[in-house]
Protein backbone atom coordinates (compact mmCIF):
# COMPACT_ATOMS: atom_id res chain seq x y z
CA UNK A 1 0.00 0.00 0.00
CA UNK A 2 1.21 3.57 -0.96
CA UNK A 3 2.52 5.88 2.24
CA UNK A 4 0.09 9.05 1.75
CA UNK A 5 2.77 11.61 3.16
CA UNK A 6 6.11 9.76 1.27
CA UNK A 7 4.58 7.80 -1.48
CA UNK A 8 6.65 4.71 -0.53
CA UNK A 9 5.23 1.07 -1.36
CA UNK A 10 6.08 -1.03 1.81
CA UNK A 11 4.23 -0.55 4.75
CA UNK A 12 3.47 -2.89 7.95
CA UNK A 13 0.08 -3.31 9.48
CA UNK A 14 0.31 -2.64 13.05
CA UNK A 15 -3.57 -3.11 13.97
CA UNK A 16 -6.75 -4.54 11.68
CA UNK A 17 -10.47 -5.03 13.16
CA UNK A 18 -13.51 -5.61 11.45
CA UNK A 19 -15.91 -2.65 11.04
CA UNK A 20 -19.14 -2.13 9.04
CA UNK A 21 -21.05 -5.37 10.87
CA UNK A 22 -18.07 -7.07 9.14
CA UNK A 23 -18.09 -5.98 5.43
CA UNK A 24 -14.71 -4.32 5.35
CA UNK A 25 -11.76 -4.46 7.65
CA UNK A 26 -9.74 -1.26 9.18
CA UNK A 27 -6.14 -1.39 8.86
CA UNK A 28 -3.84 0.58 11.00
CA UNK A 29 -0.09 0.98 8.70
CA UNK A 30 3.06 2.10 9.48
CA UNK A 31 5.44 3.26 6.37
CA UNK A 32 8.30 1.25 6.28
CA UNK A 33 10.22 5.03 5.15
CA UNK A 34 8.86 7.60 7.00
CA UNK A 35 7.49 5.81 9.92
CA UNK A 36 4.80 7.78 9.55
CA UNK A 37 0.93 5.91 10.68
CA UNK A 38 -2.50 5.80 7.83
CA UNK A 39 -5.54 3.70 7.89
CA UNK A 40 -6.99 1.54 5.20
CA UNK A 41 -9.87 0.18 4.69
CA UNK A 42 -9.89 -3.30 2.62
CA UNK A 43 -13.60 -3.82 1.18
CA UNK A 44 -15.24 -7.26 -0.63
CA UNK A 45 -15.67 -6.15 -4.56
CA UNK A 46 -19.11 -7.04 -5.68
CA UNK A 47 -20.21 -7.52 -8.95
CA UNK A 48 -22.92 -5.13 -10.29
CA UNK A 49 -26.30 -7.01 -10.44
CA UNK A 50 -28.46 -5.54 -13.05
CA UNK A 51 -31.97 -5.65 -12.28
CA UNK A 52 -34.63 -5.91 -15.41
CA UNK A 53 -37.35 -3.99 -15.22
CA UNK A 54 -41.14 -5.21 -16.40
CA UNK A 55 -40.46 -3.02 -19.45
CA UNK A 56 -37.18 -4.93 -20.03
CA UNK A 57 -34.91 -1.64 -18.94
CA UNK A 58 -31.89 -2.34 -17.09
CA UNK A 59 -30.73 -0.38 -13.80
CA UNK A 60 -27.93 -1.12 -11.22
CA UNK A 61 -29.47 -2.97 -8.55
CA UNK A 62 -30.26 -0.79 -5.48
CA UNK A 63 -31.05 -2.30 -1.75
CA UNK A 64 -32.09 1.29 -1.06
CA UNK A 65 -35.28 0.79 -3.25
CA UNK A 66 -35.97 -2.31 -1.35
CA UNK A 67 -35.56 -0.14 2.18
CA UNK A 68 -37.97 2.65 1.02
CA UNK A 69 -40.66 0.69 -0.58
CA UNK A 70 -39.86 -1.19 2.71
CA UNK A 71 -40.46 1.56 4.66
CA UNK A 72 -43.37 3.16 2.91
CA UNK A 73 -45.41 -0.62 3.38
CA UNK A 74 -44.95 -0.61 7.35
CA UNK A 75 -45.46 2.50 8.14
CA UNK A 76 -47.93 3.12 11.16
CA UNK A 77 -47.28 -0.93 11.37
CA UNK A 78 -45.28 -2.91 14.41
CA UNK A 79 -42.46 -3.48 12.40
CA UNK A 80 -38.77 -1.96 13.90
CA UNK A 81 -36.15 -0.55 11.43
CA UNK A 82 -34.21 -3.67 12.38
CA UNK A 83 -37.18 -6.02 10.71
CA UNK A 84 -36.67 -4.14 7.49
CA UNK A 85 -32.95 -4.31 7.84
CA UNK A 86 -33.14 -7.58 8.30
CA UNK A 87 -35.39 -8.34 5.15
CA UNK A 88 -33.28 -6.00 3.24
CA UNK A 89 -30.19 -7.87 3.89
CA UNK A 90 -31.90 -11.24 3.11
CA UNK A 91 -33.05 -10.08 -0.25
CA UNK A 92 -29.84 -8.72 -1.10
CA UNK A 93 -28.11 -11.38 0.37
CA UNK A 94 -30.30 -13.94 -1.99
CA UNK A 95 -29.59 -11.68 -4.96
CA UNK A 96 -25.85 -11.74 -4.91
CA UNK A 97 -25.63 -15.36 -3.48
CA UNK A 98 -27.21 -16.42 -6.81
CA UNK A 99 -24.20 -15.71 -8.96
CA UNK A 100 -26.67 -14.06 -11.56
CA UNK A 101 -25.47 -10.90 -13.15
CA UNK A 102 -29.51 -9.58 -13.79
CA UNK A 103 -32.15 -10.52 -12.23
CA UNK A 104 -35.81 -9.19 -12.90
CA UNK A 105 -37.39 -6.77 -10.71
CA UNK A 106 -40.43 -9.30 -10.86
CA UNK A 107 -37.94 -12.03 -8.54
CA UNK A 108 -37.10 -9.26 -6.02
CA UNK A 109 -40.52 -8.34 -5.27
CA UNK A 110 -41.30 -11.85 -4.80
CA UNK A 111 -38.75 -12.17 -2.65
CA UNK A 112 -39.79 -9.21 -0.44
CA UNK A 113 -43.03 -10.05 -0.24
CA UNK A 114 -42.24 -13.44 1.12
CA UNK A 115 -40.56 -12.19 3.84
CA UNK A 116 -43.28 -9.30 4.66
CA UNK A 117 -45.94 -11.94 4.87
CA UNK A 118 -44.16 -13.85 7.06
CA UNK A 119 -43.78 -10.72 9.48
CA UNK A 120 -46.64 -8.31 8.90
CA UNK A 121 -49.57 -9.37 6.91
CA UNK A 122 -50.85 -5.44 6.72
CA UNK A 123 -47.48 -4.68 5.40
CA UNK A 124 -47.75 -6.98 3.30
CA UNK A 125 -51.21 -6.44 1.52
CA UNK A 126 -49.97 -2.29 1.09
CA UNK A 127 -46.91 -4.07 -0.57
CA UNK A 128 -47.99 -6.03 -3.17
CA UNK A 129 -50.76 -3.72 -3.57
CA UNK A 130 -48.27 -1.44 -4.83
CA UNK A 131 -45.89 -4.04 -6.55
CA UNK A 132 -48.72 -6.01 -8.15
CA UNK A 133 -50.39 -3.12 -9.22
CA UNK A 134 -54.07 -3.81 -8.20
CA UNK A 135 -56.30 -1.74 -11.02
CA UNK A 136 -59.57 -2.28 -9.01
CA UNK A 137 -61.07 -4.02 -5.74
CA UNK A 138 -61.60 -7.29 -7.23
CA UNK A 139 -57.87 -7.74 -7.71
CA UNK A 140 -57.45 -6.52 -4.22
CA UNK A 141 -59.93 -8.41 -2.71
CA UNK A 142 -58.29 -11.79 -4.53
CA UNK A 143 -54.95 -11.43 -2.65
CA UNK A 144 -56.64 -10.50 0.21
CA UNK A 145 -58.55 -14.20 -0.16
CA UNK A 146 -55.66 -15.79 -0.50
CA UNK A 147 -54.10 -14.70 2.71
CA UNK A 148 -57.12 -15.96 4.75
CA UNK A 149 -57.45 -19.05 2.80
CA UNK A 150 -53.49 -19.44 3.89
CA UNK A 151 -54.07 -18.52 7.69
CA UNK A 152 -57.27 -21.09 7.39
CA UNK A 153 -54.95 -23.74 6.25
CA UNK A 154 -51.74 -22.94 8.57
CA UNK A 155 -54.51 -22.74 11.40
CA UNK A 156 -56.07 -26.77 10.48
CA UNK A 157 -52.64 -27.83 10.17
CA UNK A 158 -51.78 -26.80 13.42
CA UNK A 159 -54.98 -28.53 14.87
CA UNK A 160 -54.10 -31.47 13.10
CA UNK A 161 -50.58 -32.22 13.18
Amino acid sequence: MRCQFCGYLESRVIDSRPTDEGTSIRRRRECMRCGRRFTTYEKIETTVVMVVKKDMRREPFSAEKIKNGLIHACQKRPVSMGDIDAIEEKVEQAIYGSGENEFSSRRIGELVMEELKKLDEVAYVRFASVYRQFTDVSSFMEELNKLVNENKQKAQEADNP
